[in-house]
């Protein structure tokens, strides 16, 4: 009787076990290579730098704009010539 109650014991322990815990994606370690490029011998930034704070401090790419993470300031990208959105007629309102 004895060995029954200790598979019962192990199969309730093992279905504790994979309850409840969700298994998570391990994200990429984002080193100092997502930030400066080398050409000729010569170290390029990839991120522009923060107007308010200074050089040290890069500021965040987020598609359509830069932000500092530091101050908040926000800089938006220039919009090429072939996505800009043509102004709707105002007559139609």
């Amino acid at each position: 009787m004895s060995e029954d109650l200790e598979e019962e014991l192990g199969e309730e322990k093992e279905k504790e076990k994979g309850k409840g815990k969700i298994e998570r994606k391990k994200r990429k370690e984002k080193g100092i290579y997502s930030l400066y490029k080398i050409e000729n011998n010569q170290i390029a930034r990839l991120r522009p730098a923060c107007e308010r704070c200074g050089p040290g401090y890069f500021m965040a790419d987020h598609g359509d704009r830069y932000s500092c993470g530091h101050c908040g300031f926000t800089r938006y990208k220039p919009i090429p010539e072939d996505k800009k959105q043509t102004p709707l007629n105002p007559l139609l309102y």
